[in-house]
């Protein structure tokens, strides 16, 4: 079964990833984990990829594209994969279309998780680590017993720059404008399924689950 899981940042999609794979028996493949494997690794895309990373630069789509093809031919992804954070454009998706038809697969479904904007500032702009420990804490979903305080080591809790309302209502809206595209592409294909992220975890889950069982 090759799934591909799209959703805006904090909609979910790591968290749903994890138990789709753990249950179905198929790797969790994202750009990120797939860039540190080739670098790791060596192979000759790796080591161009690194060189833009290394500047803080964005990999182009080529090097990406090819990065993903040869995570996708590896021995573990023979009964299938989950894909995370790739395809990011309408280009990308052309291009894992053609990859995906020489190792004569393709994509089974894309499972789309649905969260309000509203929710998803809320959800991000939440977040607090501590500055000793690095331990993760959320203003509404796990707050610390004290406030700016850590649980754990009392170190003081702060706000990534990036988590910043204005930061995040920006990639937000990046993420709907590129994304659109792809949305529209998959639902004429037949292979788009809309899941409510903002239920209980185990009932987004339990969604999922029925939605790929009663498909297979």
């Amino acid at each position: 079964m090759n799934i591909l899981f799209m959703g805006p940042p904090g909609a979910g999609k790591g968290t749903q990833a994890e138990r789709i794979v753990d249950t179905f028996g198929v790797p969790h493949i994202s750009t990120g984990d797939a860039f540190r494997l080739a670098m790791k690794q060596g192979t000759p895309l790796g080591l161009k990829a690194k060189e833009y990373v290394d500047q803080g630069l964005l990999v182009p789509d080529e090097i990406t594209n090819g990065i993903v093809k040869e995570r996708l031919e590896q021995e573990d992804c023979n009964k299938g994969f989950l894909l995370d954070g790739f395809p990011r454009t309408l280009q990308q998706a052309e291009a894992l279309d053609g990859m995906l038809k020489e190792l004569g697969r393709s994509i089974d479904h894309v499972i789309n998780l649905k969260v309000d904007r509203s929710l998803l500032l809320a959800r991000l702009t939440g977040r607090r680590i501590c500055k000793s420990c690095g331990s993760t804490y959320h203003v509404l979903f796990n707050p610390p017993k004290q406030e700016g305080v850590c649980d754990k080591c009392g170190g003081e809790l702060y706000q990534r720059s990036d988590d910043t309302e204005e930061k995040v209502g920006t990639r937000l809206d990046e993420y709907i404008s590129k994304t659109a595209p792809l949305l529209n592409y998959y639902s004429e294909k037949g292979l788009l399924r809309e899941v409510d992220g903002e239920k209980e975890i185990d009932t987004v889950t339990a969604d999922i689950e029925s939605y790929l069982r009663g498909s297979l």
